[in-house]
């Protein structure tokens, strides 16, 4: 197997080099990001984009991201190749954007701890992002050493995220991962996702053999590890598969919209159908099966008002995004309206 091929390259990366012409280049994926020099696969030392590449680039997601596959010259990138999907969120703040937290990814493992770190409403956030990025979703529940019941917490987890596998595990006693095995198949990329302090890092040096990330002390206080986590890394696990760790993450605004907010909540979408009316707010409306489901038992009432908040939050989302598309499409004409006058005034003048 050649070094891209072990790095995930496939046939949908080739047809874009054929289409794009660039022979000349070497093609590559980003390992690692450091404020905008990138490390790739092959080669240990940064490269940045070219100036015509960050004359081009639209926004923030334009550039390269870990996972990307990149075409350079030298130091320099010249062409990043479309994503098969990414793994997005809204930029902190204020602004309009899209922050890109890997690219290319096949699965995502979820992790949280079994402590106080433990949300259910957190996790169904997270998959807003897992499905948006058309990736396959694993719930890993960390620390269950320090947790008193493992087996009743993972099954209150699965009974909230009836679609989503599961897995018990700790990572600093290397206990329970065994059965992250069927996920982990050569040049398959995983992504790492979770809140600071979950064990990220002492899950990827488990599942490397060796103390390659360094790893922060719990807190007697809280049970919570340190956040040692502070760029994104692409590394190569012994079994082939391609491992993504990503910092942890203290604000969490999904970029998906509401279709991905639909796919994290398929148990209720699946019951929507049944609802009397196709536009059911599933509130007060007769003839409401999410309603009857939740009244019955059937569904937890806790996890439809978190359907409802995500989906409310998604709306808004969406429409920031149009206004700000709008207004990006105002200024572009206006840009072009003054240099046609421009260009006028220069002609009469001559």
């Amino acid at each position: 197997m050649s070094l891209r091929e072990r790095f995930g390259w496939n046939s949908f990366f080739e047809q874009q080099v054929a289409t794009l012409g660039h022979s000349d280049l070497q093609y590559a994926r980003i390992v690692e990001e450091q404020r905008g020099l990138y490390r790739i696969s092959g080669d240990e030392q940064w490269v940045e984009v070219s100036g015509r590449f960050r004359h081009d680039a639209a926004s923030a997601a334009d550039f390269p991201a870990v996972g990307d596959w990149v075409g350079v010259d030298g130091r320099i990138i010249h062409v990043r190749l479309a994503r098969r999907g990414t793994v997005s969120r809204a930029a902190a703040g204020r602004a309009v954007d899209e922050q890109v937290v890997a690219a290319n990814v096949d699965v995502i493992f979820l992790v949280t701890a079994m402590t106080q770190d433990l949300n259910t409403r957190r996790l169904e956030r997270y998959l807003t992002m897992v499905w948006d990025a058309g990736a396959v979703p694993v719930v890993i529940l960390n620390k269950a050493d320090l947790c008193e019941d493992p087996a009743a917490v993972s099954e209150l987890v699965r009974a909230r995220l009836p679609m989503t596998d599961v897995v018990v595990i700790s990572a600093l006693a290397d206990s329970g991962l065994d059965a992250l095995t069927p996920y982990l198949h050569p040049a398959t990329t995983v992504a790492l996702l979770g809140s600071s302090g979950v064990g990220k890092s002492t899950l990827v040096n488990r599942l490397l053999g060796t103390e390659a990330l360094r790893v922060g002390a719990i807190s007697a206080a809280d049970g919570k590890g340190r956040h040692t986590t502070t760029a994104r890394q692409l590394v190569e696990l012994p079994c082939g598969a391609l491992l993504i760790d990503t910092p942890g993450m203290r604000e969490l605004q999904p970029w998906g919209d509401e279709s991905a907010v639909a796919a994290a909540f398929d148990d209720i979408a699946a019951l929507a159908v049944e609802c009397r009316f196709t536009d059911c707010a599933h509130d007060r409306e007769p003839g409401c099966a999410v309603r009857e489901a939740v009244e019955s038992g059937r569904l937890d009432p806790d996890r439809l008002e978190n359907f409802r908040r995500l989906g409310r939050e998604a709306a808004f989302e969406a429409r920031k995004h149009d206004k700000a598309a709008a207004a990006e499409e105002k200024r572009r004409w206006k840009q072009l309206h003054q240099a046609q006058k421009a260009m006028y005034r220069d002609r009469n003048r001559g």
